[in-house]
């Protein structure tokens, strides 16, 4: 990327008020002077926080409920900075409860047999769809999971 595209991506993320004027003129700075390699990428950021938001459900796999409060912790303490959290936290909160609903019902039906497959369906979209999320959030993307219901 040349010069004037890091001036012009530095100005329009400082316009759009993420950065500040003081982080501002200390990237223009370092941008100018050739110093590329320790400048923060704001617009990596913007991707990151979203990607983990979705990630992090994958947690659960390894202890039960982390999978549900990370996520939730991310999106609460990022939503304000970074306004593509709010809405990748919106998406994931609905899958959640969504997910528990479904969950619920799918155990209760496993006493008619018919309840055991659908356990194992969601067990898969529970992998798939915190992937699926995360691709599109590094793409820039607003991905709304496939069956949630809208709860927030």
């Amino acid at each position: 990327m040349s010069i004037s595209d890091e001036l012009s991506k530095l100005n329009e993320l400082r316009e759009q008020g993420t950065l500040s004027e003081q982080e501002f003129e200390a990237a223009k700075a370092k941008v100018l002077s050739g110093n590329l390699s320790s400048m923060p990428d704001a617009l990596e950021a913007r991707k990151l926080w979203p990607m983990l938001i979705h990630l992090t459900q994958l947690c659960g796999c390894l202890v039960p409920l982390v999978g549900w409060i990370v996520p939730i912790v991310i999106w609460q303490m990022q939503k304000d900075k970074i306004p593509e959290c709010d809405a990748h936290g919106r998406a994931v909160a609905n899958w959640l409860i969504s997910f528990l609903i479904y969950s619920v019902v799918a155990f209760l039906l496993a006493f008619v047999i018919i309840g055991i497959p659908i356990l194992f369906v969601l067990g898969i979209l529970a992998v798939v769809f915190p992937v699926i999320g995360a691709i599109k959030a590094n793409n820039g993307e607003l991905w709304e999971y496939p069956m949630a219901i809208r709860f927030v």
